[in-house]
């Protein structure tokens, strides 16, 4: 009986329960890479520094190669900015969502 359950413990911990996230996630992953990336090129970073606004990113799965991104800009607890995103992750394409 010992042995059976040092078995299945040595299984569990060589091959973990969340081992394939990374895959489930790869779109919307490589969609925030994407627009992390164009984010930082389009706005300076001194900009956010003076007036201390910090980014907040979120990714929405809408195929296995689009995405819709959300930037959010918050200065403390007050919203200052939001912006939109579709990407295409098998063209690499990012395109502002105009609202």
């Amino acid at each position: 009986m010992k042995k059976l359950i040092t078995l299945l413990i040595f299984q569990l911990i060589l091959n973990p329960f969340g081992l394939n996230a990374n895959e489930n996630f790869s779109v919307e992953i490589e969609a925030l890479t994407l627009v992390m990336e164009q984010y930082e090129k389009d706005v300076p970073e001194n900009e956010l520094e003076l007036n201390n606004k910090k980014p907040s990113y979120m990714a929405l799965k809408q195929d296995e190669c689009n995405a819709t991104v959300k930037v959010t800009e918050k200065t403390g607890l007050e919203i200052v900015g939001t912006e939109s995103f579709d990407v295409n992750v098998c063209k690499k394409e990012v395109n502002k969502v105009l609202n």
